[in-house]
């Protein structure tokens, strides 16, 4: 499948749709079967706790995976990422209820890296409870 924006059709600033995600519990211990990352820090309040933080977190990879769907989903293809980083800037706390904790995510189009390969910069917001959560999160889109 290939890229289904157009790169004579996209302009820097064009605002992809914004999306939220859930983090709950059950999320985080089925990313935890699925990634093989079972730390307890993930699932564990009182292990979370006893080792100083303020309750169970999000898996940072998994921020990092929501993260990019926005991106993935306004594209249309998952391969049209050739490139993707993040900084980690706060954890994303997760409570025990059925709520758990949202993922809020921004991104525009903040440039274009190459007219001949048409791809193009996207920057990308996260904020959960208020807070930005990753920083310097970008990717780099190829264009159909």
């Amino acid at each position: 499948m290939a890229a289904k924006i157009a790169f004579a059709e996209t302009e820097v600033g064009t605002e992809l749709p914004p999306q939220s995600f859930a983090a709950t519990r059950a999320t985080l211990v089925r990313y935890a079967g699925a990634s093989g990352d079972f730390n307890p820090i993930h699932w564990n309040e009182r292990f979370a706790r006893e080792v100083g933080l303020e309750n169970v977190i999000a898996h940072g990879m998994f921020t990092m995976a929501e993260a990019a769907r926005v991106v993935t989903d306004w594209v249309g293809d998952p391969a049209a990422v050739v490139d993707y980083g993040v900084q980690f800037s706060r954890q994303v706390i997760v409570p025990d209820d059925d709520q758990g904790a949202r993922i809020d995510v921004t991104a525009q189009v903040a440039a274009v890296v190459d007219e001949a390969a048409r791809t193009v910069r996207v920057d990308l917001t996260a904020m959960s409870d208020g807070q930005k959560v990753l920083g310097r999160a970008r990717a780099v889109v190829a264009l159909a």
